[in-house]
């Protein structure tokens, strides 16, 4: 048991265990220290100096980040000299910051602007020079503003230490300091997978997603595309935290009406795509186990985490899964069998996919992503730039009517909701293939061995007699360790699901951004878990292969899972990727 010690802050008393930080404590008495470099278990470095307290006994100010609580203490937050001090602090960080604020993507919801705000800097006494005002943008997904970092290092911290990727850094010294990649190369050109998980970390508007609105609006407006959008299971339990919503708030019936009166012509759920992807990878999963090849084979629908395995592993690329991502898949359906159902040229149906993720842009654009010359997905925007357009067209979200998705194809199960979080590709897998194996139906379909919030989780399935090894991997560091089991030959397993993103898509880099505060006392991640699941408890139909739109695509187009029209459309290949581009 933790030893318990007692302090004063701002002379109230709290008990909290030995090796609490002073900020934990103050927190614990709803006592708001402000930060701005600190974010809960990635960054605490103290750095910025925002969250200096006064303790009795003790010379100067110190930050209450990394500053240990004692027995005793006697702690003060907000005293005329700690507000004099803080306010200085940010005058000298907006002194050299490029403070285009009402033009700037994070206006609203900027951790620096909110302290200016809550401080009252109204103007800037120390104008100094601004340090660095490049713009890289040359990735398909990030855009990194230099001149708006502040060099919290929140992004290099939450890059080494939770990805694991290390892709930027911090360069030069004193006033040169600066964020930098290798060599001073574009994102597009170093070891970046575009998981976005620096944009959620930064607290500024330093990094932000290559936007694809004005494209898509653009389609919308002309009379002669027709313009198809489906969106994923993580953006109906994030959306509504854009418009002052509850976290985890399931708002699929509000998000389809607000996309219908935005002007697609049609609306479809990407959890149908996710169902047929279970089809197909199931499939190929009970193929590779009967035959013993290419074990363990390992999901393929993240694609930051693609990108990753071929930069670092390519030798293990033959046990990835050949299936295409979800929304690929369904967007190369939508552009043949759909197409020719609802009488649509395929050269003018524009398919947008509406994603928790920042890395489908980039898979988006891979040659590998196109069928019969078109590509399968036109445009894809995140969660967040879905929220913009709504924003844009005066739409009051809270108060639209629940709209339903499309039929044909509007269909989904609620194996295919879960897949937005980790372990619920694996599960919905597992609903599927254990009943092709075994021909009967089980008895209990929840796999709760890879539910939970575990970077990693193992389990032995058991099939009718038969063992198969799982596990479960979110977060690229945690993916690193699983991959060097299965180099080393460490580890015996069968198949394996992983994520680039810890949490799963729920918590990918285009999901609306919860600042470090929220973040530091809320489970987002458990929240917007819990609704997917929800949505899978609630649902008729919860296993992919029962699914009848799924079921009639088969019928009538794609013959079975693993035909050679299946494997035209929806499956692909992956190949060796360096990691720096010369």
């Amino acid at each position: 048991m933790s030893e318990k010690i007692k302090l004063t802050i701002d002379g109230k008393e709290v008990e909290v265990n030995r090796g609490t930080t002073v900020l934990e404590a103050a927190r614990k008495l709803n006592i708001d220290i402000p930060t701005l470099c600190f974010l809960k278990e990635i960054n605490q470095a103290g750095d910025c100096r925002m969250c200096i307290v006064e303790i009795a006994g003790r010379r100067g100010f110190v930050p209450s980040c990394i500053t240990m609580a004692e027995d005793g203490m006697e702690v003060k937050t907000n005293t005329p000299e700690l507000e004099d001090s803080r306010k200085i602090m940010l005058d000298l960080i907006l002194s050299s910051h490029n403070r285009d604020c009402l033009t700037c993507v994070r206006n609203g919801n900027c951790e620096l602007q909110a302290l200016a705000q809550k401080y009252g800097v109204t103007n800037v006494e120390y104008e100094g020079q601004k340090v660095n005002d490049s713009i890289d943008e040359l990735s398909p997904s990030i855009v990194r503003d230099n001149s708006k970092c502040i060099m919290c290092k929140r992004c290099v911290a939450t890059c080494k230490n939770i990805q694991g990727i290390s892709a930027i850094s911090v360069a030069g010294r004193g006033f040169e300091s600066h964020i930098a990649t290798e060599n001073e190369n574009s994102l597009n050109d170093v070891n970046c997978t575009f998981c976005g998980q620096c944009i959620e970390a930064c607290p500024v508007g330093a990094l932000r997603e290559k936007d694809d609105t004005k494209l898509v609006w653009r389609k919308l407006r002309d009379k002669d595309t027709f313009v198809v959008v489906q969106t994923a299971p993580a953006v109906r339990v994030a959306l509504g935290e854009e418009f002052g919503m509850d976290i985890g708030t399931n708002v699929a019936g509000k998000m389809v009406t607000a996309l219908k009166n935005l002007g697609f012509d049609r609306v479809f759920d990407t959890n149908t795509g996710a169902d047929l992807t279970i089809m197909e990878e199931a499939n190929e999963f009970v193929e590779r186990l009967t035959k013993g090849e290419n074990l363990p084979m390992i999901t393929s629908c993240s694609p930051g985490w693609i990108r990753f395995i071929e930069m670092n592993y390519p030798e293990l690329l033959d046990n990835l899964s050949t299936c295409k991502s979800p929304h690929q898949m369904f967007g190369a359906i939508l552009k043949s069998y759909y197409a020719k159902k609802a009488n649509i040229d395929p050269k003018k149906m524009f398919v947008v996919s509406v994603m928790p993720c920042i890395a489908k842009k980039f898979e988006r654009s891979r040659p590998e992503m196109r069928n019969d010359d078109l590509d399968n997905v036109d445009a894809v925007i995140t969660t967040r730039e879905l929220a913009r357009m709504i924003k844009q067209a005066n739409l009051e979200f809270k108060n639209l009517e629940e709209g339903a998705f499309d039929d044909p194809m509007g269909e989904a199960t609620g194996a295919g909701a879960i897949f937005g979080t980790t372990g619920g590709v694996m599960e919905a897998a597992l609903r599927t293939a254990a009943e092709t194996i075994t021909g009967k139906e089980l008895d209990e379909i929840e796999f709760e061995e890879v539910r939970g919030e575990k970077g990693i989780k193992r389990a032995t399935i058991d099939i009718e007699g038969k063992k198969i090894n799982i596990v479960v991997a979110h977060g690229l560091s945690n993916a690193r360790k699983i991959l060097e089991e299965i180099k080393q030959g460490k580890a015996d397993y069968q198949f394996v699901e992983i994520m680039a993103c810890p949490g799963g898509c729920i918590m990918g880099g285009g999901q609306p951004i919860v600042n470090s505060k929220t973040r530091s006392q809320v489970d987002v991640r458990a929240k917007r878990a819990n609704a997917l699941y929800e949505i899978d408890e609630k649902s008729k139909i919860r296993k992919s292969h029962e699914n009848p739109a799924i079921k009639k695509l088969y019928s009538e187009f794609l013959e079975k899972p693993g035909s050679y029209r299946a494997h035209k459309l929806l499956h692909t290949h992956y190949e060796k990727r360096e990691k720096y581009n010369k």
